[in-house]
């Protein structure tokens, strides 16, 4: 599938790691680094604007490197790119460790996942069909 792209980064498009990739790499498209102190959250511009065709979307992913090693994610997670959305991406990072941490300049900070969607019409009905479950919520399943 062919997607515009406009980079006004100072680095390539995002590219897939290996080739059975499902996430494309973003980068920090920060002139210099960028402190980011415990808790703290911080958006990080990409420099990237996409054109998705109808019923896609991109969904922004935090990269595990980064989580496990570091304690970096992202805030709202998966962030949704609708495909009439046409703005620069942005990346939401939040520490989640007890150290400060150092955004440097093109660093890797989340990944992109293009997604095919199905948009639903509600059926208005005044009772659901009965399941095993029913409405047992959290936990209702057991840990085992």
């Amino acid at each position: 599938m062919k997607v515009k792209i406009v980079n006004k980064s100072a680095f390539d498009v995002p590219a897939y790691a290996t080739a059975q990739s499902a996430g494309l790499d973003l980068r920090a498209n920060i002139s210099e680094p960028v402190i980011l102190k415990p808790l703290e959250r911080k958006l990080i511009p990409t420099g990237l604007f996409i054109e998705l065709p109808d019923g896609y979307e991109a969904q922004i992913r935090p990269r595990s490197g980064l989580a496990i090693k570091s304690g970096i994610s992202l805030v709202n997670t998966p962030g949704t790119i609708d495909s009439d959305y046409r703005g620069e991406i942005g990346v939401i990072v939040i520490n989640l460790s007890n150290d400060e941490f150092t955004l440097n300049p093109g660093e890797r900070i989340a990944q992109m996942v293009i997604s095919k969607f199905e948009r639903v019409e509600w059926e208005c009905v005044s009772q659901l069909s009965s399941s095993n479950r029913g409405d047992g919520g959290f936990g209702s399943t057991g840990t085992k």
